[in-house]
């Protein structure tokens, strides 16, 4: 009597951990179905640990193209730093596709346009949008490692058996009757296989628990591709036929998949049935079972994975669009974009950098080389960034932060935030003319190309300077260039205005205090105000008063004394 009382209890208490378990996750689900009706546009900045960081470029690495924004490029616009503003997802798919999409400028008007479709139509229809958002957060995210990380390293751990993991569950058998038979023993025999078999269990799961992760991963996007590919309107057609066509390759996945997705130790899950699961898995292997029967269809299946991931990553990337620029204050424009043959041309209206709150706005129009003039900290390397990250927004999720952007389409290079290559051993110098010649022989190809140079070969002495950036400059005027150059050397005004328009950014220094007004103003800067912002910082009236004076006489004379 006294053990059905126990059991009865034991079984009480489990019900009501499990009724818990359900209740809170019914709670957790009814905010997050506000948040994704009522919510949509706000959004939420996300913590990055490093290696998760790491991770996010991993679709990105795999699937070069041509005229990709490269590595310089990218770090030189703090693109990172845009695309984390952005990155609204709710899986690893959307979450790497969005990175792969920022940096893989289309040249195709009926590949923006049809992105541009997906935007609107997500952003016009609620309740479809909602059901696809609901699929791809039960898709969630790898963790610590990309799919891809681990997709190219299949074949690292060779051919492996199930034969030790059916022994080990075997054994329970004997002992199971020994328990009616000879409990003592039976009880005895039952834990030390147990024992054993968690032996077996997590020395096996160190070697394929990152392949356990992403094997899980596959699992759930083969679940939600035909649930997705059912929600999908008829606008979306190609889409789903993706889904719907690929997830049938790997229809066999399915199988026995609950024992690799529902994994409480994986998913950060606190059920008590997903804690029971994982006991289940450790004494009879059902995971590893499973994971080395998929091993071998895994490796022949993908292109079939690689293509569900990027659709689905690819709607997601549609829906977190719409979304940024619906938090967009300063609002935002979409693009036109030609290919005509002929001049290439830029044009922007109350343009601004996403990345600074309040901007001040600026319009360009242009159809050959800029150079921008003007003190330090006037706004010149800003309105370069502002130009570029737009040009790449235009082409890429097909949006502009400005009332009006017209433009031709370009491969985007950049070459401004440089340093010193310690580790290779190379200077300042050596390092610019470095990423000055990649961009010139992008120009070689024939391509359109929009450059931005902020203050070139500033590594190396004044006579030098001005000669080689004059000839380098000039180099970028060609046919199928647009180039934007920010200097302080304003001899290049003069040197290059039959093939540069000039423009500057200045300040005013007003009772002992610099303001700094961020407005792009034709031609070049007239004012010199670097020696008077010593003045402004505390420096003693004798070091601002020789300055000057070595500076008039050199304007003078053309010899420094």
């Amino acid at each position: 009597m006294e053990y059905i009382v126990f059991g009865v209890v034991v079984l009480v208490l489990v019900l009501l951990l499990l009724g818990k378990g359900l209740y809170d996750e019914y709670q957790d689900y009814k905010k997050f179905l506000n948040r994704l009706k009522n919510h949509y546009g706000e959004l939420e900045k996300k913590e990055y640990r490093p290696e998760q960081y790491a991770s996010i470029a991993s679709y990105f690495i795999h699937h070069p193209e041509e005229d990709q924004v490269d590595d310089i490029t990218w770090n030189d616009l703090n693109m990172d730093e845009v695309f984390q503003g952005m990155d609204d997802t709710l899986s690893s798919a959307g979450q790497e596709v969005l990175y792969h999409i920022l940096r893989t400028p289309r040249f195709s008007e009926e590949e923006l346009e049809h992105f541009e479709d997906l935007v609107q139509y997500f952003t016009e229809h609620t309740q479809e949008r909602v059901k696809v958002q609901f699929l791809l957060k039960r898709l969630g995210f790898t963790g610590r490692f990309s799919l891809y990380e681990y997709l190219e390293h299949l074949d690292i751990l060779g051919s492996r058996s199930n034969l030790k993991h059916y022994i080990g569950i075997f054994l329970y058998i004997p002992f199971l009757i020994f328990c009616f038979v000879y409990p003592s023993l039976g009880v005895i025999g039952l834990v030390l296989c147990m024992l054993y078999n968690i032996f077996i269990y997590f020395r096996e799961k160190n070697e394929i628990d990152p392949y356990i992760t992403s094997f899980s991963y596959v699992m759930r996007l083969v679940d939600i591709a035909g649930k997705m590919a059912a929600a999908l309107p008829a606008e979306m057609e190609a889409e789903a036929e993706d889904l719907r066509k690929h997830r049938k390759q790997l229809g066999k996945f399915k199988r026995g998949a609950f024992w690799l997705m529902s994994s409480g130790r994986m998913s950060g899950s606190g059920n008590p049935l997903d804690i029971f699961l994982d006991y289940a898995r450790m004494i009879c292997h059902f995971d590893l079972i499973k994971f080395n029967t998929m091993l071998e269809q895994v490796r022949s299946h993908t292109e079939d994975v690689d293509t569900l991931f990027y659709t689905t990553g690819y709607l997601e990337t549609a829906i977190v669009v719409g979304a940024y620029r619906k938090s967009l204050a300063e609002g935002y424009c979409i693009p036109v974009l030609s290919k005509k043959k002929g001049d290439i041309y830029l044009t922007a209206k109350e343009m601004y950098h996403p990345l600074i709150t309040n901007p001040v706005k600026n319009s360009i129009a242009t159809k050959r080389g800029v150079l921008l003039t003007g003190s330090n900290a006037s706004g010149k390397s800003t309105f370069l960034k502002t130009v570029a990250i737009n040009a790449i927004f235009a082409q890429t999720i097909h949006m502009a932060l400005a009332d009006f952007y017209e433009g031709s389409y370009f491969h985007i290079c950049t070459s401004m935030a440089l340093r010193d290559d310690l580790v290779g051993g190379e200077s300042y110098y050596i390092v610019e003319i470095r990423s000055l010649k990649r961009i010139l022989n992008h120009t070689a190809e024939g391509k359109p190309v929009l450059c931005f140079v902020d203050e070139v070969l500033r590594g190396t002495n004044t006579v030098e300077r001005i000669a080689a950036s004059t000839e380098i400059l000039k180099s970028l005027t060609e046919k199928n260039v647009l180039c934007f150059a920010a200097t302080h050397d304003v001899e290049l005004t003069e040197l290059l205005g039959a093939d540069y328009d000039n423009y500057h950014f200045e300040e005013q220094i007003e009772d002992g205090d610099v303001r700094f007004q961020y407005r792009l103003l034709e031609g070049k800067t007239t004012t010199r105000n670097a020696i008077k912002l010593l003045g402004v910082m505390g420096y003693e009236e004798s070091i601002i008063e020789n300055a000057e004076n070595r500076a008039e006489r050199f304007l003078k004379t053309g010899q420094w004394r």
